[in-house]
């Protein structure tokens, strides 16, 4: 056994093992049902998913396992119990947290910069393109008598004299 690596062998068994945890991991992130009655804990994953965690941001409460999100489930499942609609429980939550816990928010006065500022963007930027498109073209200006025989010779064709190209009328 001299002259061999150990390396090889490690790595592989540190590999070994993070797969064998991957699992455990996997159902440790997953939110437990607290609800009893499965009618109350559908209703609480419908109404959880369209409020956004507050500490995670990117996660709704459903899915997020931070404790501020297991302490609004908690609550979101006092209010079912207690007999509020959906209704009445998004609009307690906005009033206590702001329009920011809602995953998607309402098109009211305070949001409409946030529905509409993509198009609002997009209107800006393509009246930027045209502006710089336009810049960038060339000029329709007459050729020169140089230019003109120039291009007579390249083409092949006799030249005509400037005075009858700009009137419209070709010479014979």
């Amino acid at each position: 056994m001299k002259g061999t690596c150990l390396f090889p062998r490690l790595a592989i068994a540190f590999l070994f093992a993070g797969l064998l945890a991957m699992p455990l991991a996997r159902a440790q992130s997953e939110a437990k049902p607290l609800a009893e009655n499965p009618e109350v804990e559908a209703r609480l994953q419908e109404i959880s998913a369209e409020l956004r965690c507050l500490v995670c941001q990117n996660e709704t409460i459903a899915a997020s396992n931070a404790d501020l999100a297991n302490d609004l489930r908690r609550e979101i499942r006092a209010m079912i119990l207690a007999g509020r609609t959906d209704r009445e429980i998004t609009d307690f939550m906005v009033t206590r947290y702001g329009d920011f816990i809602l995953y998607r928010p309402r098109f009211t006065g305070k949001t409409l910069l946030l529905w509409l500022g993509p198009f609002l963007f997009l209107v800006i930027g393509a009246f930027a393109l045209r502006g710089v498109l336009k810049r960038q073209r060339p000029a329709d200006a007459p050729l020169s008598e140089a230019e003109t025989q120039r291009l007579a010779r390249l083409l092949g064709e006799t030249p005509r004299s400037s005075a009858a190209t700009t009137q419209g009328t070709p010479d014979a």
